[in-house]
């Protein structure tokens, strides 16, 4: 530590802190522009310029370091002087344009002027003027007003991964571009506005609709992703009007993702459910609460007559809260079916019989920067992660080995020790060559339920890099993604993925699809609830019901005739939208809790409209297992209602016991009431027998369906915006240089793509990058639901 005075306090500081960190920690404010806890020094906007003793000039407090018995002044009169002279050179060709500025009322040139700046400008000569940027749908820029402070150039090379902007010029004819004829269209880009000190880069689709006093703050958490970001959300006249991040250093430090930041336009979309309505004779009617939930109570039960309690089946929404799943289940569970899944776009549930817990992340989210090694498998890390990226991305600078098994080969924006990149069916032979490698380097005899299939592969160098990088590289990680959670393999997966991580001493973990993946298995939306324990308010002792595989696609006597589908659009949140159309389709009665229209009138026979998650109160547990509770920002659009007290009344109307709730708080203490430790309820151990690898099956064509960043739930499919956003309009069927060739079809062709019974127009292009044979065309878009699973055989033909 490192002794120092500022302003008359002492102060301890580490060796190697700077003027600035030592004034932080007392409490002095010393102005700034460029200087950023999250990025690297520049200083060059020189507005932090302090007098230190003995020093025969101003010194820049952000970038000098800190020296024993070293004193410092930051209000002296060289140090005023220095500041007041600076803050004049930066107003010299700023424009006067607060009143009309996107900043004013939030700008630290605004403010540091009134503290640093003259009532006058000696400046007589033309102030220039730079001409504006189109950096995308998202980011709005008035570059006259930049001060160079290139906080957002650092931020993109630095943070976000990849250098979208950078300064060219001198002098005062420098200025922050992007490259030629492109865009910024990283998944983190909209954390420039927030680094902009100015108003030189501000939000697009915020501009012009309200001043940052009119707003209202409120905090929330964002449902999108499984890190569960923590939110400000701004409020005007009841309606969401923007989004900023709230700072937590243990889940997403200070930035948002776009999808977490933009995604509110999809709050005030047109296509908003405000009144239940009822289906009479093909028409829809728009209706009272009393009429629609009494239709559905009768309905309901009529299905439940006819075909049984095993005849109805409810979905869930991971992205829906942890009351609101509670309820569906408890709902589901006393009209005697067990018969309830939120694991909509799983296709393999062989290992629920096996699961011993809830599976969550394995270590916490602020450990992964903690990690010396990282495995990763099956996911397409900087679209279904943003935030998570970003940490490994920070953590692979400091030196951690960041390993891929994937069938996709995107650019992670860091450097990646071994990529394995494999076509879907070949994930598994890929584990086990990598579990082989590790036991015989860790000399360990092969499992007895691993034994067949250990003897059948061979290790390979690569397989070998991705073991030595796991055992000489402590503490290290194995995570599974979306891609392997989707897999039509996924328990092998689990148990080849769990074992390797075993051998090699490293966390397992699987990293959660929405906000809520670990919370709705606390609420206990799931068939089977015997691996839980029933002290965290779940059942005990009731018959295990259907999965969403079962449900939407199971054999004829198996299949359910009514439904109740809650925040489930089942085009877009079903691993195989095809199959699930069809059982909605095949279904006598179909009741569906949504807040918007979509294309429910093709399959529901009610509607309910609720709440989203601003409009609503409840509880996310993210992918660590953290419990976080919020309270709605704004009243509920028209009629609509939160979910929690619809299914409330429902279980009224069908005189159900024990759904006396008032608030959501009540149902909160009935699921926590006994898990102050809701770490014993967290186990992704997963033991079982892999006797079989797969067949890699020659000329046959493989569809790898990932999920959009921008379509991965109801509201981001809803957000304009993030809808005009390279990611978003991304849609084209992608395949090798070698199949290309073979199929006789050239970038840009229009091509036929069938799966099923059905078939689609897709524009072909080239992905050198992709295993041979496979073909990657995404899931949960209007240009793609008709097809079936997102992992299977497809045929391709050029029209």
């Amino acid at each position: 530590m490192v002794n120092i005075e500022i302003d008359g306090k002492q102060v301890s500081v580490p060796k190697g802190s700077t003027i600035m960190d030592g004034a932080k920690e007392i409490g002095i404010y010393i102005p700034h522009f460029c200087y950023h806890k999250k990025l690297s020094i520049a200083a060059n906007c020189r507005m932090c310029l302090v007098q230190v003793e003995k020093a025969p000039k101003p010194l820049p407090a952000c970038a000098t370091p800190v020296m024993d018995g070293m004193k410092v002044y930051t209000h002296s009169k060289q140090a005023v002087t220095a500041q007041k002279g600076v803050m004049e050179f930066l107003l010299i060709n700023h424009p006067l344009d607060c009143p009309i500025c996107d900043q004013g009322g939030e700008c630290q040139l605004q403010d540091l002027a009134v503290g640093y700046g003259s009532s006058g400008s000696r400046y007589q000569e033309a102030k220039r003027v730079v001409s504006n940027k189109n950096l995308g749908p998202l980011i709005s820029t008035d570059m006259t007003r930049c001060i160079h402070c290139t906080r957002c150039v650092r931020f993109g090379q630095e943070i976000a991964g990849i250098m979208e902007l950078g300064m060219a010029g001198r002098g005062e004819h420098s200025e922050i571009l992007s490259f030629v004829g492109k865009t910024v269209d990283s998944e983190l880009s909209g954390n420039v506005i927030d680094l902009c000190p100015v108003g030189a880069l501000v939000s697009k689709p915020f501009r012009y609709t309200a001043r940052t006093w009119e707003l209202s703050r409120r905090k929330s958490i964002s449902p999108h992703c499984g890190l569960g970001s923590n939110l400000v959300v701004q409020v005007k006249h009841n309606r969401v009007m923007r989004i900023l991040p709230r700072d937590n250093e243990a889940i997403n430090e200070c930035w948002l993702s776009d999808k977490d930041r933009f995604s509110y336009e999809g709050l005030n979309s047109e296509d908003r459910l405000t009144s239940p309505m009822i289906k009479r004779d093909g028409v829809w009617q728009e209706c009272e609460w009393q009429e629609a939930l009494e239709y559905t109570a009768n309905n309901l039960l009529a299905v439940k007559e006819k075909y049984g309690a095993q005849g109805l089946g409810a979905l869930g929404s991971a992205h829906s809260t942890t009351e609101e799943l509670y309820l569906l289940q408890k709902l589901m569970r006393e009209l005697g079916s067990g018969n309830i899944d939120h694991r909509l776009r799983q296709s393999d549930f062989s290992a629920d019989k096996q699961l011993h817990g809830i599976p969550w992340l394995g270590t916490s989210i602020a450990g992964i920067s903690e990690l010396k090694s990282i495995l990763i498998v099956g996911s397409t890390l900087r679209k279904d992660h943003p935030l998570i990226a970003q940490r490994i991305r920070q953590t692979v600078k400091k030196g951690t080995q960041l390993n891929i098994v994937n069938p996709v080969d995107d650019d992670l924006l860091t450097v990646v020790n071994s990529k394995i990149i494999v076509a879907p069916d070949m994930i598994v032979q890929t584990l086990a060559e990598i579990l082989k490698a590790a036991l015989t380097v860790k000399h360990i005899d092969f499992p007895q339920e691993l034994k067949d299939i250990l003897a059948s592969v061979q290790s390979t160098e690569q397989t070998q890099d991705v073991v030595a990088s796991l055992i000489g590289n402590a503490p290290a990680a194995v995570y599974l993604g979306n891609l392997a959670q989707h897999h039509p393999d996924y328990t092998k997966i689990h148990i080849l993925s769990n074992a390797i991580a075993e051998v090699t001493g490293a966390a397992f973990g699987v990293l959660g699809e929405a906000a809520n993946s670990v919370g709705a298995y606390m609420a206990g939306a799931i068939p089977d609830l015997t691996g839980l324990s029933s002290s965290v308010g779940l059942y005990s002792g009731v018959s295990v019901g259907l999965n969403a595989a079962q449900m939407l696609g199971g054999a004829a006597e198996n299949k359910c005739r009514g439904f109740i589908l809650m925040n489930v659009e089942p085009e877009f949140d079903t691993y195989n939208a095809q199959q699930a159309m069809n059982a909605m389709r095949a279904s006598d009665f179909v009741v569906s809790l949504s807040a918007y229209q979509g294309n429910v009138h093709e399959y529901a026979d009610v509607v309910l409209p609720i709440a989203p998650f601003t409009e609503t109160s409840g509880t996310f547990v993210n992918t660590e297992g953290c419990i976080q509770n919020f309270n709605g920002v704004v009243a509920p659009l028209g009629d609509a209602r939160p979910a929690w007290k619809v299914l409330r009344v429902l279980a009224n109307i069908l005189n159900l016991s024990g759904f006396d709730y008032e608030t959501a708080e009540q149902i909160r203490d009935d699921i926590f009431s006994n898990s102050v430790e809701l770490d014993k309820y967290l186990s992704n151990s997963l033991r079982g027998s892999v006797s079989v690898l797969g067949i890699r099956q020659e000329n046959v064509i493989q569809r790898i369906g990932e999920i959009p960043i921008y379509s991965a739930d109801p509201i981001v499919r809803r957000a304009e915006s993030l809808q005009q956003t390279r990611d978003a309009s991304n849609i084209y069927a992608w395949m090798s240089l070698s199949l290309m060739q073979k199929l006789g079809v050239s970038t840009g062709d229009q091509i036929r793509v069938t799966q099923g019974d059905e078939a689609v127009q897709l524009e072909a292009a080239c992905d050198e990058k992709l295993p041979v044979d496979c073909v990657r065309i995404p899931g949960a878009h209007p240009k793609t639901f008709a097809l079936g699973a997102l992992f299977g055989e497809i045929a391709v033909e050029k029209i």
